[in-house]
């Protein structure tokens, strides 16, 4: 395993990170979950990803007592805040208030007295910008969160809060979560360049495409069974926009070219994630040990300009690119 450096903070991440999003408290079973992050430990990964609203705040629990008993300086630890986690209409949103009852409720599933990284999950249009990064700010002050950083912002919002953050003297975002994938590029045009100059790292999400990009799904063919696409639990919808015959199509055109530098499909893409110079790490998912093992695989592995330049022509006009599609909705509406 490789580790670079989150933005321009002190703080090393694994190239790959172990993130939680669907599988746990959901798709798998707690037991098949402490054995993939054991796996995650064992081959390297230092990086665990969670947030409040996965799986209805159970993927947090299941985290914590996974890593229980390993010594908490050696992992780095990131959650995040923003949708809604009850039924009131202050359990959403970036308020002082659901801010502050969110991180305290995180901290004890958990079982930690600190946050590596705490994210902003989305943008609040509600909230005014300067509360939140306040609430944020005192709890670096207060020790029970190290770094800051935001999840799916556009360039626009960025910019607006690093000045506030500049203005009030606030400490600054280190990192960005945002969807990256050889599919999903809206990130290349705006926020990279900007996140560049202002030492922001990324640590990026659904770097497979939800699986699209492992080779799984052929086009004319029905997915397989047991797979994402046929589990509504598992984000079946959100893949959905992926299972198109084109879109399939033009993902073969990837397998000759991960067979001729000896990587599978899904290492392949994971690299093609990490060879932009921006993405401090990939974070992935994973329901049983072996796919573990496999993906971290791709740390370490340097795409030559040949090989990035077929895989561009492979999926030629198939990428989005579109910097409008990043956008948060309001989570109170």
């Amino acid at each position: 395993m490789n580790y670079r450096r989150l933005g321009s903070s002190g703080m090393y991440v694994s190239e790959i990170s172990y993130g939680n999003w669907i599988t746990h408290g959901s798709q798998v079973e707690a037991d098949a979950a402490i054995k993939c992050v054991h796996a995650a430990l064992d081959a390297g990964i230092t990086t665990f990803d969670t947030a409040d609203v996965y799986a209805g705040t159970k993927a947090e629990s299941v985290l914590g007592k996974a890593l229980k008993g390993v010594k908490r300086e050696s992992y780095e630890l990131f959650t995040k805040v923003y949708w809604p986690t009850g039924p009131g209409k202050n359990d959403r949103g970036l308020s002082r208030k659901h801010i502050m009852e969110s991180v305290h409720a995180s901290l004890k599933r958990l079982n930690t007295d600190h946050i590596d990284l705490y994210q902003m999950h989305r943008f609040d249009y509600e909230t005014p910008i300067e509360e939140s990064l306040r609430a944020f700010d005192d709890l670096i002050r207060q020790g029970k969160v190290h770094y800051i950083g935001f999840s799916e912002w556009s360039a626009e919002q960025i910019s607006q809060a690093l000045k506030v953050q500049k203005d009030s003297g606030f400490d600054r975002f280190v990192s960005s979560q945002p969807q990256y994938s050889m599919l999903w590029r809206v990130i290349e045009s705006k926020v990279v360049p900007l996140c560049e100059r202002e030492g922001i790292g990324q640590i990026v999400w659904s770097p497979v495409a939800q699986g699209v990009l492992t080779g799984k799904y052929l086009p004319g063919k029905k997915p397989p069974s047991g797979s994402r696409a046929t589990d509504k639990k598992s984000g079946a919808e959100m893949i959905s926009r992926w299972m198109r015959d084109e879109v399939l199509t033009a993902v073969a055109k990837l397998k000759p070219i991960a067979d001729s530098i000896d990587l599978t499909m899904s290492q392949l893409a994971l690299a093609w994630a990490l060879s932009n110079p921006n993405v401090s790490s990939v974070i992935m998912g994973a329901s049983k040990p072996s796919q573990v093992k496999e993906n971290v695989k791709a740390s370490g592995v340097t795409l030559s300009a040949e090989i990035l330049r077929e895989i561009d022509k492979a999926l030629g006009s198939i990428p989005e690119t579109n910097p409008d599609k990043t956008e948060s909705p309001n989570p109170r509406a």
